[in-house]
């Protein structure tokens, strides 16, 4: 539910814009706020599941969680929807660490490989799905229904927790020992690096004056959240963890995982859109095939992890989830959901190789009581790269169609023979149909310039997915640089 929702109003944002009255650049903070909601949650569930333990703070969490989805759906201006949006983030970004910490604290190590993969399932099939499960349920039930798919998974998952998850003791000394000081600290940083990054390239960056305040809290406040962290006796979010090798590079990794991993999902859908005028359920269903093939590949996951080097598996994954973007580079206006299958499909055969051995490795050599904090670590640096990532390719979209529309442009002139060949056949094409001379010929320039931009807009998006091939061979390469580590979580020696 948690990841799902990140994407699900993505493809709704239309529908959502009109029901609530307002505008598309507007609108764009519905799924803003969430995640600012969300990132700053994720540090502060260690500490807090320490506090009213894991089962007590689960189910108040789910509960807020489906209260606010309902609320969402009901929300009639811009305002409540923000407000509603971040406290659905805030409650529901609890459910990914705190899943990653049940498994690798209450399943038997022989058993948390397949725990490993369900949850890897969650981390690359939701965003995958996520546009064609909004598109579809806002084409025929209408847009709050992506906010109240949320109440049946729910209603199963507190039923679930309350029955499976042993209820611990209240620790409330905790709370007030906490370093609120830092959780300050880090509420302001973290929300305002989201916020400049998901939103700065709608208000074109650094000529924003909100932006640039965003900017400036995030430089200000993050290296102080990270100072007190470090200092205090009772840090909220314990990054001493980070000393510990395979916790770090695995961090960094998955930093580069979410990247590639929302980067992707963001791509291929501004693509149809834009160049080829896909609606939202012609693109959420090209979107299906990188998520549906992953069922067939996870249960193959665990026995792989107990046979080979968990560091071979990543690799590989990743070679085969970069060489799926590089498979994208060479496109050309006619490019559509049916020329993109292949790549999709090679890309669902990667992802479940990358995510899964991932979380085993960074988890490696933790002791129980630091599994929590090392989990809150490892998944803020997905949902960090996520936005960084999508927030760069968005840059660079704009940045590299202009640069191509202006090379293109200074070869396409009156004097060049095949664009007097061009005009000429489509001026009498329109001619035709429209009976007017200079009419026609008007015309056949626009659809010249219309040419021209759809071809710098390819040109840009075989650029953004030649970066994510390139990116992830790094990602690639860094997980050698992790200890050796057994599918149980133990440290192994070289």
């Amino acid at each position: 539910m948690a990841v799902l929702d990140i994407q699900i109003t993505n493809a709704s944002l239309r529908e959502i814009t009109g029901g609530i009255g307002s505008t598309s650049v507007e609108a764009s903070w519905v799924s803003t706020s969430y995640l600012i909601g969300e990132i700053i949650t994720i540090p502060l569930t260690a500490w807090l599941g320490r506090v009213f333990g894991v089962r007590l703070y689960l189910l108040v969490n789910v509960s807020l969680f489906l209260v606010f989805s309902g609320l969402c759906g009901t929300a009639s201006e811009l305002t409540q929807m923000i407000l509603y949006r971040a406290l659905q983030g805030f409650t529901g970004g609890v459910m990914i660490p705190m899943s990653f910490t049940v498994i690798n604290t209450q399943l038997p190590p022989s058993r948390r490989p397949v725990g490993l993969v369900l949850f890897g399932i969650t981390a690359t099939m939701a965003p995958a799905i996520g546009p064609y499960i909004g598109g579809l349920l806002t084409d025929n039930y209408g847009w709050p229904m992506v906010f109240y798919v949320n109440f049946l998974p729910g209603a199963v998952m507190l039923a679930i927790v309350f029955f499976a998850i042993d209820p611990e003791p209240l620790n409330m000394p905790l709370l007030w020992q906490g370093d609120w000081l830092g959780t300050v600290f880090m509420a302001i940083g973290l929300g305002s690096l989201i916020a400049f990054l998901e939103e700065g390239q709608n208000d074109d960056w650094f000529t924003s004056v909100f932006i640039q305040r965003c900017f400036t809290l995030a430089v200000i406040f993050i290296p102080l959240f990270i100072i007190c962290e470090l200092v205090s006796k009772t840090p909220v979010v314990n990054l001493r963890l980070l000393r510990i090798r395979n916790l770090r590079l695995a961090s960094a990794i998955n930093f580069i995982m979410g990247a590639s991993l929302y980067g992707s999902v963001f791509l291929l859908p501004e693509f149809l859109e834009q160049v080829q005028n896909y609606s939202a359920s012609q693109t959420g269903e090209a979107m299906v095939l990188i998520g549906l093939p992953q069922l067939l590949i996870f249960p193959f996951v665990p026995r792989l992890m107990k046979r080979f080097d968990l560091r071979l598996i990543v690799f590989v994954g990743a070679l085969i989830f970069g060489g799926s973007c590089l498979m994208n580079i060479y496109m050309n206006p006619q490019y559509g959901g049916p020329q993109f299958q292949i790549g999709n499909i090679v890309r669902a055969l990667g992802q479940p190789f990358t995510i899964v051995p991932l979380s085993a490795v960074a988890t490696a050599g933790l002791l129980r009581e630091q599994q929590a904090d090392g989990s809150a670590l490892f998944n803020i640096m997905r949902n960090l790269g996520g936005s960084v990532g999508t927030a760069l390719l968005s840059t660079m979209i704009t940045q590299r169609e202009q640069f191509h529309d202006f090379r293109i442009g200074e070869r396409v002139t009156p004097y060049s023979p095949y664009v007097q060949q061009f005009l000429s056949n489509q001026s009498a094409q329109n001619l035709q149909h429209s009976g007017d001379p200079a009419g026609a010929l008007q015309q056949a320039y626009r659809m010249l310039q219309a040419s021209v931009q759809t071809n710098a807009f390819v040109m840009a998006y075989s650029e953004c997915f030649l970066a994510l091939g390139v990116i992830l061979l790094i990602g690639s390469i860094t997980i050698w640089l992790c200890k050796k580590t057994k599918a149980s979580g133990a440290a192994a020696a070289h």
